[in-house]
């Protein structure tokens, strides 16, 4: 999503914006897109492999582009498998005179991919050290990538880049009638995998609004499809929560569910950043979250929302029912969310650290 919103905004000031990929991102399916080149790489069958290569197809998509129209800088968003590939096609137009730099943004998963297998550590730093920049979402992940992938050596380029995510203030705004009324909506958006703890969100929202809580008709609307949905949607029948708990796919448009809610809510175990938080802050909602990875960067505690430690259900459904009986603190917290998301993380502003950084890393 990121990547194709930066897409966006660099086609909007002027430059001519390339996207390679397996299948088209769905931002970019919309008809006004037209600014933003997309090059879909399926690659060929081959029976010697159990599924297409995508990867070395993209390369290629990569080369043919780069000798009929010309390129500057190739964005790389994950170390694996895309900046390996553009690392592959680099390597490719040196032989030829001229070698493009590799900008690679790390988002997460390379951290938890390399923490569960190590046996992509070498391919990652590989890819991490061929890089011209590397970008990090947030400072946590910037330590945790020089601890635990670059085991504390420098790279190559120099320092690691933190350029947080961004959000589209003017599509995640408000409501313009301000807070919704009737009973308080708490929101969850997210894919449905163990990761994200929804099974234990829904205890948590059980506990918070059990009779005699004062938050006994709230409800909960968790955006998604994964791997946990069927658990999900039994616990929901266990607990007897079927009448407040609506589970809805995942949605190509999430503003306006953000927007109709009262509060988000996650429960992650990781988050690198937490964009969908950020999103719902962009809305005018607090946040509560376990207090994990970047988060801390986003949503400031006491003040845009409220932070719970991992392993504590019993504080976190405590705050969720404080968020839901407190009209009051949540529209104060909603409101300083907005503001600090214009102030820190509005689309522009982010978009120029990234203009900037393309700029800096062409050859002299």
């Amino acid at each position: 999503m990121i990547a194709s919103e930066l897409a966006l905004s660099l086609a909007a000031r002027g430059h001519s914006v390339h996207v390679f990929a397996h299948a088209v991102p769905p931002r970019l399916t919309k008809g006004d897109q037209h600014a933003v080149r997309v090059h879909v790489s399926g690659g060929t069958p081959y029976p010697l492999f159990p599924a297409p290569p995508h990867d070395l197809a993209a390369i290629s998509r990569v080369l043919d582009v780069e000798r009929s129209l010309g390129l500057d800088v190739l964005h790389a968003h994950y170390a694996l498998p895309h900046a390996v590939s553009a690392i592959v096609a680099s390597e490719a137009t040196a032989d030829e005179g001229r070698r493009l730099p590799v900008v690679t943004t790390l988002h997460g998963t390379d951290i938890t991919i390399v923490g569960s297998d190590p046996a992509y550590l070498p391919t990652t730093r590989f890819a991490l050290a061929r890089s011209a920049a590397v970008t990090c979402v947030s400072r946590s992940l910037a330590e945790r990538t020089e601890a635990l992938l670059l085991g504390g050596q420098p790279l190559p380029s120099g320092e690691l880049h933190v350029i947080p995510n961004f959000v589209d203030t003017d599509a995640f705004r408000p409501p313009p009638g301000g807070a919704p009324t009737g009973p308080p909506v708490a929101i969850h958006v997210s894919n449905l995998r163990p990761v994200k703890r929804v099974p234990e969100l829904v205890r948590a929202v059980a506990a918070a609004t059990e009779p005699g809580s004062g938050a006994e008709h709230a409800r909960l609307h968790l955006l998604g499809d994964g791997p946990d949905l069927p658990a999900v949607r039994a616990l929901v029948e266990a607990l007897g929560l079927a009448a407040r708990v609506r589970l809805l796919p995942a949605q190509a448009e999430v503003a306006p569910h953000l927007a109709a809610a009262s509060l988000y809510v996650q429960a992650s175990r990781e988050e690198a950043f937490g964009l969908s938080a950020l999103e719902a802050m962009s809305c005018g909602l607090p946040v509560l979250s376990t207090r994990v990875g970047g988060v801390p960067e986003v949503v400031e505690q006491d003040s845009t929302g409220l932070l719970v430690d991992l392993g504590d259900e019993a504080g976190f459904a405590s705050s969720l029912r404080r968020l839901l009986v407190d009209h009051d603190t949540r529209r104060r917290m909603g409101a300083e969310g907005r503001r600090q998301v214009e102030h820190k993380f509005a689309r522009e502003a982010i978009v120029d650290r990234y203009e900037a950084l393309y700029r800096r890393v062409q050859p002299a």
